[in-house]
């Protein structure tokens, strides 16, 4: 299926990145404690990979916390679709240090482009900012220094980061030859900034902001003030409340980074560029949502600064 997905351009390479990923996360590392045998839960993922690319996903979302690249890699070769017609971004895990004393990026991609079956991917992000030697081996200002090296030996077309914070991309700015051009961090109507200032200094440094648990007011965050709203603004586009999310999202200027396993509701969270949300119905939106904040990650992190996250908004 062809869906016509905008796309923004990365900065540094030109990259065209599709303004809506499929996610390979929580979900399958929830399923894979079910009781599932590894053969079954590995076809299981693979066939939602590539039912995803086959409604029309071309970004596909990985992460070595998530334990599943053979999967994303045996679901993109089952679509029969292109390498170079997919999007792939991938994610480095400084927790894997626990689990098998993984040397900082440059080892853990190169293992997971081995398990995936691949020769880059087109985007590689640091997961958290938070590296040191007791919890990973390594310090970030390491970690960056590798992920250069990932960029010039072209393991990856594009080098990011994930849940950092303003301090944390200035100490980049500062000791980097290459900058990120993409920070992913959780983003939805109910958390519309993830630390202070993140989406403005992101914005004036041409950094891509990407957003994940996009749809939190309507999968985690019940009761809330948008519950009736939604269900309103959603009979007058003719449209399901998860559309009118993913579209609230997009029009903030945020790539949105979604996942189902259900092929129907995969096909409808792509069926969101034939309209757009009034000026009206996304100011509602977004005012109500800063009525209620939810954090689904990084509580710890950043819920100190709660109380002051929309001053520059």
């Amino acid at each position: 299926m062809t869906v016509d997905i905008p796309v923004v351009e990365l900065s540094g390479s030109g990259d065209k990145l599709p303004v809506i990923g499929f996610g390979s996360g929580t979900k399958w590392r929830i399923a894979k404690a079910t009781g599932e045998t590894k053969d079954q839960y590995i076809d299981e993922l693979a066939e939602q990979i590539t039912n995803a690319i086959d409604a029309g996903f071309t970004h596909i979302d990985a992460a070595e916390a998530y334990k599943t690249h053979q999967e994303v890699g045996a679901g993109i070769r089952k679509s029969g679709v292109a390498r170079d017609k997919i999007f792939l971004t991938d994610k480095y895990t400084p927790w894997s240090w626990a689990w098998r004393k993984g040397t900082g990026p440059l080892g853990s991609l190169e293992l997971s482009l081995k398990l995936m079956e691949l020769d880059y991917v087109d985007l590689y992000l640091i997961h958290v900012p938070n590296i040191t030697p007791e919890n990973a081996g390594i310090d970030l200002k390491e970690a960056w220094r590798q992920m250069e090296v990932i960029l010039e030996r072209k393991l990856a077309r594009n080098i990011g980061v994930s849940n950092f914070d303003v301090e944390s991309l200035e100490y980049i700015k500062k000791i980097g030859k290459y900058q990120p051009v993409v920070n992913q961090i959780e983003f939805n109507a109910y958390m519309q900034q993830q630390s202070p200032g993140i989406l403005k200094y992101c914005r004036d440094n041409n950094i891509v902001v990407e957003g994940y648990s996009p749809l939190a007011p309507i999968t985690k965050g019940r009761p809330g003030p948008l519950d009736t709203v939604l269900s309103t603004i959603a009979a007058k586009y003719h449209k399901s409340e998860m559309q009118i999310l993913l579209r609230w999202v997009i029009q903030n200027g945020i790539v949105a980074v979604t996942t189902s396993g259900n092929v129907d509701r995969i096909k409808e969270s792509l069926d969101i560029f034939d309209f757009e949300l009034s000026k009206e119905d996304f100011t509602q939106i977004t005012k109500l949502g800063q009525e209620k904040k939810f954090r689904g990650f990084f509580e710890d992190r950043y819920s100190q600064f709660d109380s002051i996250l929309y001053d520059d908004l």
